[in-house]
């Protein structure tokens, strides 16, 4: 484990009482990526959902309040985070521990998959987006900062110069003076890092993607919003696909199973118990 992800998780265990008041305020970016992402569930009928690292549960909590009809899942390394979470309601099978990098699932077994303000926590972004591509059946879902949007017009032009002349690591280097992360009492351990970085990895996965300033900006997002949310999804899986679970007129699959607490993985077939090897979280192969 690198010197910052302990002094990251150190961070949120110290702070844990005090972090929905810094990172989880009404109507923030991320509580407009959420209502982005609720009328993403209806409309594609979506009926399974990863939230990766969900804090106190964020997520999972306003998903629930909007009653729809899809199973739920968060995974948080951080104890004291998740009890938080717990004493909002949230049940030991929907908030478990995980780790962004080596997530406790089976390859597409997850119709969506979502990230709410964490992948600038996160020293190897790609490897943590390319774990919630290889989780994914049809969907992901992130919200988080775009550096290169963020500051005054000036400010935005050099970096963006910067990165374009691809020397973006090494000015990072220096700024940091070697470290690579950032240390703030309101953030603790953060990166310079913007959603754009991982476009990249998400269309190595999927087909379609789709992006939405979640702050006030101009209408190019990579030159002037700070903050941005993309959904990034395949062609084929955006229509309603889940006729047969709806036919079949039975409860919700389960996320949770004796499995994962055995091995840590919890596999395809946990997921699909309910409707069988050719059912809703098989219907495309």
């Amino acid at each position: 484990m690198h010197d910052e992800v302990r002094l990251q998780r150190e961070y949120y265990a110290g702070s844990a009482s005090l972090y929905d008041d810094r990172h989880a305020t009404d109507y923030d970016e991320h509580f407009q990526a959420l209502g982005w992402l609720a009328a993403l569930i209806r409309s594609h009928k979506f009926v399974s959902l990863l939230d990766v690292g969900s804090g106190t549960g964020r997520c999972l909590a306003f998903l629930k309040k909007e009653a729809l009809p899809i199973a739920l899942i968060g995974v948080e390394p951080v104890e004291a985070l998740r009890e938080i979470g717990r004493r909002k309601g949230l049940s030991n099978s929907e908030l478990i521990e995980g780790d962004a990098l080596a997530l406790p699932f089976g390859d597409r077994t997850v119709d969506v998959v979502c990230a709410f303000g964490v992948l600038h926590h996160i020293r190897d972004h790609r490897r943590a987006v390319s774990e919630m591509c290889r989780v994914a059946r049809r969907a992901v879902f992130i919200s988080d900062s775009n550096n290169f949007g963020q500051g005054g017009p000036l400010a935005r032009a050099v970096k963006q110069a910067v990165r374009a002349a691809g020397l973006w690591s090494a000015a990072d280097f220096v700024r940091t003076r070697g470290k690579r992360y950032h240390y703030s009492e309101e953030d603790g351990v953060y990166y310079s890092y913007s959603v754009m970085s991982d476009v990249p990895t998400l269309r190595r996965r999927f087909s379609e993607l789709r992006f939405m300033g979640t702050r006030p900006s101009g209408a190019n997002l990579y030159r002037t919003a700070s903050h941005m949310a993309v959904f990034a999804q395949d062609c084929e899986s955006a229509g309603p696909l889940f006729d047969q679970s709806r036919k079949t007129g039975g409860s919700m699959p389960s996320f949770y199973s004796a499995a994962h607490q055995s091995s840590g993985v919890i596999p395809t077939a946990s997921i699909i118990d309910r409707y069988g090897p050719r059912g809703a979280f098989r219907w495309i192969e």
